[in-house]
C-alpha cells in the first residue's frame, strides 16, 4: 500500500472514531440515571440506619440527599453547582465513614 493510500486509511479511521462518542458516553444518560437511582437507594439505607441509631441529625441530612438524587424529578441546579454538591457530599460520606469507625 502506498504512503497516500495509508493516509487515506488513517484518516477515516480517525473521522469514524471521533465521529461516534466512545463506548462510556454512549449510553451515558442510562449510566447517569443508574447512579442517581444507587445513590437514593443508598442513602435511604443510611436514613434508615441513622434513624434506628436515634440520630435525627444524621438520618434528616441522608433523606435530603436521597430526594436530591433521586432520579424521578431532577432538580437542575446546572453543571458546576451539581460538582460542588458531589464533592461536599463526597467529602462528608467520607468524613461520616471515618467518624463512624
Amino acid at each position: 500500500m502506498n504512503q497516500e493510500k495509508t493516509k487515506e486509511v488513517y484518516g477515516k479511521n480517525l473521522k469514524n472514531l471521533f465521529s461516534y462518542p466512545p463506548f462510556p458516553f454512549r449510553h451515558a444518560l442510562w449510566f447517569f440515571q443508574f447512579v442517581r437511582f444507587v445513590a437514593m437507594v443508598g442513602f435511604g439505607f443510611l436514613a434508615v440506619q441513622a434513624k434506628n441509631e436515634n440520630n435525627e441529625q444524621a438520618f434528616w441530612i441522608y433523606v435530603v440527599f436521597a430526594l436530591l438524587f433521586q432520579p424521578f424529578f431532577k432538580i437542575a441546579l446546572g453543571k458546576e453547582v451539581w460538582n460542588i454538591v458531589d464533592v461536599i457530599v463526597g467529602v462528608g460520606l467520607l468524613v461520616s465513614l471515618k467518624k463512624n469507625e
